[in-house]
């Protein structure tokens, strides 16, 4: 009779161990497809710069194909690699994001909240040519064989992160205050 009971103890313990290393937390890493852009205006035309040369970590419970909890998420985006289509555009971007001190764009996760299946709030630190903010985001949730996929925006504006709206040909361009961050980004194991 011991014997049996060791043993259903021990198949027990041995299903307990399964499960909570099936709903583990996982570290992902931000994939190489991930997509950043900020786009704004301007009184000549709406403008948009993009880049994809991001890295980041985040530490994900999935479990049954579903996100269940998101511990932490950090990702960091070398400056200069935003770019749009013309080089004169980029110069004035590098020099409103005084990328000659701030090498860097990061965004630090500081709690969650899921509303539903697929969409989480994520509260967190956008850190722009020096300057630490903390916003609000709303973002879509898709799990993928791999990871996962996070999808989502925010507005802010220049002056937020001690920036001056850029200029050109003599203060006749002017950029206008908003910016919108997008960013599509996917974590894979």
């Amino acid at each position: 009779m011991k014997s049996n009971t060791l043993q259903l103890f021990a198949l027990v313990l041995a299903f307990l161990g399964m499960t909570s290393f099936v709903n583990a937390q996982k570290s992902y890493s931000l994939d190489s497809k991930s997509t950043f852009a900020v786009a704004g205006t301007s009184t000549l035309h709406d403008w948009e710069m993009k880049s994809a040369s991001g890295t980041g970590t985040a530490n994900l419970t999935i479990a049954n194909s579903k996100l269940t909890d998101i511990e932490s998420l950090t990702v960091t985006l070398p400056a200069e690699t935003v770019k749009s289509e013309k080089k004169s555009m980029d110069k004035v971007a590098y020099e409103t994001l005084k990328t000659d001190k701030n090498k860097t764009i990061k965004y630090v996760l500081k709690s969650v909240e899921k509303v539903n299946e697929t969409t989480w709030e994520l509260t967190g630190t956008y850190t722009i040519a020096g300057v630490s903010k903390v916003y609000k985001t709303t973002v879509k949730t898709t799990v993928t064989k791999d990871g996962l996929n996070l999808q989502g925006s925010n507005k802010i504006t220049f002056t937020e992160f001690g920036m001056k709206s850029p200029t050109a040909m003599l203060g006749t361009i002017k950029t206008g205050q908003d910016l919108t961050i997008k960013f599509n980004l996917t974590f894979n194991l």
